[in-house]
């Protein structure tokens, strides 16, 4: 047991709070899993509150240090007419989010099958090809019926993430009170 020490200073992370964050993203996630449509429109919101708001973040630099040079516009500029596109038409906005979440979902397969060669003898390997086989076949099913399935299936990827990571988190501070951490 080496890893143990490690295990002991990682246990400081995770507090009280553990459980009650766990079960909220495991409500949140489920909640998703019903609204998929919803939880995509709302990551999409979010992406163009964040390119707008990056956008005038710029747009005041800019104009404050070098409101001459017409190059230094072309970046708040892109921000807040991507930012505003988005916001104006989210389901284009979703069927680009589904457009990249394919594409992350193949290199992911790429990667764990490359990985899986690497390791192949080793105990384990089987996992990553199984890992690389699901984001193959995930990325498939985005492309398959994109862009029309991206505004539930982006809601759906993002809703069952959330559902996992409540999950793991409510394990975890499961455990921490069993062994008395908490």
């Amino acid at each position: 047991m080496a890893n143990m020490p490690a295990a002991e200073n990682l246990s400081g992370n995770f507090g009280s709070y553990t459980t009650t964050t766990g079960i909220l993203l495991l409500v949140l996630g489920a909640a998703g899993i019903f609204l998929p449509g919803l939880v995509s429109l709302g990551t999409v919101f979010f992406i163009a509150g964040l390119l707008i708001t990056g956008g005038i973040i710029w747009s005041v630099h800019t104009y404050k240090h070098n409101a001459g040079n017409v190059m230094d516009w072309i970046k708040p500029a892109l921000l807040l007419i991507i930012g505003s596109l988005i916001l104006f038409y989210p389901q284009s906005g979703v069927a680009a989010v589904g457009l990249l979440l394919a594409v992350y979902l193949f290199l992911d397969a790429f990667g764990s099958f490359a990985l899986a060669q690497l390791i192949h003898p080793l105990s384990g390997w089987g996992w990553m090809v199984f890992n690389g086989i699901v984001s193959l076949l995930l990325a498939l099913l985005f492309l398959i019926g994109w862009p029309a399935t991206s505004m539930w299936l982006v809601g759906l990827y993002i809703s069952i993430s959330l559902l996992f990571d409540g999950g793991a988190l409510v394990a975890i501070g499961m455990a921490m009170r069993k062994s008395g951490k908490l």
